[in-house]
């Protein structure tokens, strides 16, 4: 109810966009459970809307590529920042699309550059769409949730991971899957992506009424 208006414009857009051809998407670890970086490459996820398949040859290939990424299927069993992405993307395309879950732990500027590159690397001209899952600022008053998050969408609009790292750190934001969107970033850029665009930014307050303690919810895209 709080980040779904908000996820809808992104998942319009995808819609506008067309079918692609694999989908990985990069969460942070919320549960403390499993390795560092944290890929599943084999098997089947299923949400109420049906079934969706892992891109076996693809993750693998990643894994391949990072070195640091470890096949880790105990990462995903109680964490939800992939899986909420699922019922959304089958909305839009069915399940007629594969897709890679990247579950991290450490979310620092090496390690996320690491796992975007890994993942640019092993596009092999196809049609690749990276989903990065992440809230904004956790339980600030608006005003202030507002001025932290207009830090980091700064740094993400500039296509900017070291920027984003920086601030993040800095500015104390509790973005929780930072490293996820650095490493889009990192990926996008490598692919040729030269501008990012903001849909759409609310808080949770734009929902309740209660402005005291609010979540900043953001969609944005990053294209070529």
């Amino acid at each position: 109810m709080y980040s779904g208006p908000v996820a809808a414009h992104l998942f319009l857009a995808l819609a506008l966009d067309g079918l692609p051809d694999t989908i990985v998407i990069l969460g942070p670890n919320h549960c403390g459970v499993g390795t560092a970086v944290s890929a599943m490459v084999e098997g089947i996820w299923q949400t109420p809307l049906g079934e969706v398949e892992i891109d076996s040859i693809m993750a693998k290939q990643i894994c391949k590529n990072s070195g640091i990424i470890d096949i880790d299927d105990s990462a995903h069993i109680g964490e939800h920042s992939i899986e909420v992405q699922l019922p959304f993307l089958q909305y839009v395309y069915g399940n007629r699309f594969n897709f890679i879950p990247i579950s991290m732990m450490m979310q620092d500027e090496e390690t996320s550059r690491n796992v975007g590159e890994a993942i640019a690397g092993s596009v092999n001209d196809r049609d690749v769409l990276i989903v990065a899952s992440s809230d904004m600022s956790h339980y600030e008053p608006q005003k202030e949730a507002e001025r932290k998050d207009k830090v980091a969408i700064s740094a993400i609009l500039r296509l900017d991971e070291k920027e984003l790292q920086r601030a993040v750190e800095e500015e104390n934001i509790s973005m929780c899957g930072y490293g996820p969107a650095s490493s889009a970033i990192v990926a996008g850029k490598a692919l040729g992506a030269t501008t990012a665009k903001v849909l759409s930014y609310q808080t949770s307050g734009d929902v309740t009424g209660d402005y005291g303690q609010v979540v900043g919810y953001l969609s944005a895209t990053i294209s070529k």
